[in-house]
């Protein structure tokens, strides 16, 4: 079973914000001559790579909900200039829109378990997805999603 990541989405205020981040960081790699993914880097360093590898993602939470993931590809450690060991998360290219789920503020990132994850928007039905994202939340906010 996957285990995955949660971390607060920080200066973004939609899942648009996001996706134009990542298309940013994408088109960067490729000019680069790289692979086009994005890169997030944090100062503490997961323990448990081995099951965040195993298909696991980074779901984020935008204004106090999570509302997406991005698969994780890779987890590079580092240390920066100044001494601090720090890990890179290489993220893949989309940005999974899920379905809404309230979270209180935490600091840094925590592991996620496949038992705790919304699903994805897509497997919620038919017509759900191309709802308006603030009819959604209303709808969840009320139960009835």
């Amino acid at each position: 079973m996957a285990l995955h990541l949660i971390k607060l989405c920080v200066g973004a205020d939609s899942i648009e914000d996001l996706r134009e981040w990542v298309a940013e960081r994408s088109l960067r790699a490729i000019a680069s001559g790289l692979e086009p993914h994005s890169v997030h880097t944090t100062r503490m360093v997961p323990k448990r790579m081995e099951e965040l590898l195993d298909g696991g993602s980074l779901y984020w939470v935008i204004k106090g909900q999570v509302q997406a993931r991005q698969r994780l590809l890779d987890i590079e450690t580092f240390t920066d200039d100044e001494g601090i060991s720090r890990c890179r998360l290489m993220l893949g290219p989309e940005v999974i829109e899920t379905a809404v789920q309230p979270k209180r503020p935490f600091q840094g990132w925590r592991y996620y378990t496949q038992d705790d994850v919304p699903p994805d928007l897509t497997s919620l039905g038919a017509g759900i997805a191309e709802m308006p994202a603030e009819l959604r939340r209303e709808l969840t906010e009320l139960g009835l999603l």
